[in-house]
């Protein structure tokens, strides 16, 4: 499938929709879940899948779901399992699911309960699963605190290990979870990030006064985040060094509402937003670039960041997801309940990665020249002297 702004448009939501997933355990074939956000009608979770001649999205099964989905993630080590956020008249819940076992039928049983996570005396915003490997822990955050939760499918049980306090944080929003560390997270709040320490269930380090709507990390090289942040589109960040972003990628022209690293080429990243765009970029973060200010003090600036830029879209778009069963693949989901499956051609991909390639080894001549001046001006202080 090449790459292309229609992709493969699958038609089978009715209603409007925000959330959509990777089925990341399902790992022989590309799939993705997709939750409605019906306020009059009963709501659906989709289970779609994307035909072995990659010619079309067929629905593999249909769930009824009794509330507005606000936020879905899919179990990274079970692919029947999965989680929503939603709301109602009573206030805002999360319950983990199973799905049935379909027999290859399209309108399947109903959707089994595996636990609820009760407790929350605020508005839960989202539930995170460690995504790497099995994990026996959940997170999840309303807008006041953070839950860490010890969970057992079999048991059909969750029970509340620890919970942090947001204190003067104005609205925690959502967060992502460390690849690299399963004690720490990021959470983010109408005004700033911060990292928290799930064993003390203490905040650290920030970044302060930005707006920012989500946030990623690069699957492959640690302490590196990208976040979506409404001023200033795409940024990437160093969380040892957080004074001045890695880099910024401008190129939406509204706000930037999600961001997703590729599971395999870190160097491509997802983003979309209310401009009705999907935008992917080519953003090489090198372990030599972990410093990120420049000598003038201001952002590093990538050569030719922006790939391709998806503009067949009609509403704004809160879901975007890789495949992680092809990484050269990703949907899109606008708000209108249109999912679109797009591909990168491997020619883009192949000639980007030379790209990429080159420019690091220009960095790498620079500093070599640059550590070549510094001892020849050493030599010739010292011959002075």
């Amino acid at each position: 499938m090449q790459g292309g702004s229609s992709g493969i448009v699958y038609g089978g939501l009715k209603y409007q929709a925000r959330c959509i997933a990777d089925v990341r355990a399902d790992a022989g074939s590309t799939t993705f879940l997709a939750g409605t956000l019906s306020l009059k009608e009963e709501n659906e979770v989709h289970l779609i899948r994307l035909s072995p001649a990659e010619s079309e999205l067929v629905c593999e099964g249909l769930f009824y779901h009794p509330n507005e989905i606000w936020d879905l993630k899919s179990c990274p080590f079970d692919h029947r399992v999965f989680s929503t956020v939603y709301t109602s008249g009573e206030g805002y819940g999360a319950t983990v699911w199973k799905i049935p076992e379909l027999y290859g039928q399209s309108n399947s049983p109903q959707l089994e309960q595996l636990f609820a996570l009760d407790g929350h005396a605020g508005k839960i915003r989202c539930v995170l699963w460690w995504p790497v490997g099995k994990h026996d822990k959940l997170i999840s955050i309303d807008d006041r605190s953070i839950f860490l939760w010890n969970v057992d499918a079999s048991t059909k049980s969750a029970k509340v290990i620890s919970q942090g306090s947001a204190d003067m944080l104005p609205n925690l929003r959502g967060g992502a979870w460390d690849p690299h560390n399963h004690n720490s997270i990021a959470a983010i709040s109408d005004s700033s990030l911060h990292l928290w320490d799930l064993r003390a269930m203490q905040k650290s380090v920030a970044i302060e006064h930005a707006h920012i709507r989500d946030v990623d990390y690069n699957p492959k090289k640690q302490n590196i985040i990208a976040t979506a942040e409404d001023e200033f589109g795409l940024r990437l960040w160093d969380l040892r060094m957080l004074k001045h972003p890695l880099k910024d990628l401008p190129g939406h022209s509204h706000w930037t509402w999600a961001v997703r690293h590729n599971p395999e080429y870190d160097e491509l990243i997802l983003s979309s937003g209310t401009d009705s765009t999907v935008n992917l970029w080519l953003a090489e973060v090198g372990n030599e670039n972990s410093g990120p200010e420049s000598p003038s003090g201001s952002p590093k600036r990538q050569e030719e960041p922006l790939l391709h830029s998806y503009t067949d879209y009609e509403d704004s778009i809160y879901g975007i997801a890789w495949s992680s069963h092809d990484p050269s693949l990703f949907a899109s989901l606008s708000y209108d309940g249109r999912v679109s499956c797009s591909g990168i051609s491997q020619a883009l991909l192949a000639e980007k990665m030379k790209l990429a390639d080159h420019l690091l080894h220009c960095k790498q001549t620079r500093f070599l020249l640059l550590v070549t001046g510094a001892a020849e001006v050493c030599l010739a202080v010292l011959a002075v002297w």
